[in-house]
């Protein structure tokens, strides 16, 4: 799951160099905190959001395959 986060976003930003994900377990869900330089963050969350939201929709998605649930944040 981790590297699926760090693949999409490192296809989105400018410095890829700079992608990093941190996984934390909190109450039977897994958190991935999702760390982009300040320039990317734009590219990362998307107009309205919509880049953020497809992120995390396919995160999910994977995850209830595996039957995990799971929250990306984006720091």
């Amino acid at each position: 799951m981790k590297e699926l986060i760090e693949v999409i976003a490192k296809s989105l930003v400018d410095h890829p160099e700079e992608v990093s994900v941190m996984e934390e377990t909190d109450n039977h869900t897994m958190v991935y905190k999702l760390h982009v330089a300040t320039e990317d963050m734009g590219k990362i969350i998307g107009k309205q959001g919509r880049i953020a939201k497809a992120l995390r929709t396919v995160v999910k998605a994977a995850a209830i395959r595996e039957n995990v649930k799971v929250m990306v944040e984006i720091v």
